[in-house]
């Protein structure tokens, strides 16, 4: 119950949030896109996170300055942030093989690879799997999936096709793996905290790629226009820093189910998008398929969200004897 001196929240805040969680998150398969010509993904991937690492970094400098860092945060960040790396390199190759909006239909596959290892791992996420909702939804996503990469004109004949596809599928397994890594291991931690340190890691974890294996050590990125290169920054910023601090805030206004449903239209607006600004065109066929399986994830999430708001039934009691 609110008190006197508490505001209600308006909802439309919530809503605002989300929409524009969905626009910048949108706008990075588009902008990846438009620098395959001009860098690689592994300097893309090590200016990208770089940047966004030192966006990130104040948060971890108050606590060091107030002395409220949580205990154990650096090593519980460790194996999220390894994920969270192998995610990265898989989504950023992607669009240097397949279009955009391919890509993040592909990327969908990731509620049924968060849902299954969230299956088993957590005992309590176990009671979804029985949930009509749930396995209608499994099936629609599958299939709706498969048939959207499928039917992609000239169809799979070509390496390319196939390696972007499965860079795409990888990534999103990865992104699951990442999602419930940090379940796991940083749930006790305040969430902005916890996304900051996983940011240093990241960023320094594609930094050391990009040397490795970038064009010039990542060099290629200083030779862009003044204008590109500002682009490259601002996809750090919109995808990377505000797009993750927009979607907890939205979470906690409107909750779990409507904010991550929104977001699964990422496909929808991703394809809109790349057909008018590269002409890249899905057939009809695909389309329908593709609102298939974004039906599916959104009746998986209601089936979440149901089996989470009914009690467990409690333990059975052994007998002690008589």
């Amino acid at each position: 119950m609110p008190t006197p001196n508490s505001q209600p929240v308006s909802p439309w805040a919530g809503v605002a949030m989300i929409l524009l969680t969905l626009a910048g998150w949108t706008s990075i398969p588009l902008f990846l896109r438009y620098f395959v010509k001009d860098i690689d993904a592994w300097t893309a991937n090590g200016w990208r996170y770089g940047f966004s690492a030192l966006m990130w970094l104040p948060v971890l400098l108050m606590h060091a300055f107030r002395g409220s860092t949580p205990d154990g945060l650096w090593r519980a960040a460790f194996w999220p942030s390894v994920f969270n790396i192998a995610a990265q390199v898989c989504f950023g190759l992607a669009p240097y093989y397949i279009s955009p909006g391919l890509m993040t239909f592909g990327l969908r596959l990731q509620i049924v690879f968060l849902t299954v290892g969230a299956m088993l791992m957590f005992p309590g996420e176990r009671r979804v799997v029985r949930s009509p909702y749930f396995l209608a939804g499994l099936v629609l996503l599958l299939a709706g999936t498969s048939a959207t990469i499928a039917f992609k004109e000239g169809g799979f004949g070509d390496r390319a096709s196939a390696l972007g596809v499965s860079l795409s599928v990888a990534s999103g397994l990865l992104y699951a793996a990442y999602s419930l890594a940090v379940r796991r291991s940083m749930h006790h931690l305040p969430a902005f905290t916890a996304f900051a340190a996983v940011s240093q890691y990241t960023g320094v974890g594609l930094l050391l790629l990009m040397v490795a294996f970038g064009d010039r050590m990542g060099g290629g990125a200083i030779d862009l226009p003044p204008f590109k290169f500002g682009l490259l920054l601002l996809s750090a910023i919109v995808g990377i820093g505000l797009g993750h601090t927009l979607y907890y805030a939205a979470i906690q206004r409107l909750g779990l189910v409507v904010a991550t449903g929104v977001v699964q239209l990422q496909p929808v607006t991703v394809s809109l998008a790349a057909l008018f600004i590269f002409g890249d065109i899905m057939r009809p066929i695909q389309w329908a398929t593709g609102a298939a399986a974004i039906c599916g994830a959104i009746l998986m999430l209601i089936a979440q969200q149901r089996a989470a708001s009914v009690p467990a039934p409690p333990a059975p009691v052994e007998a002690n004897g008589p």
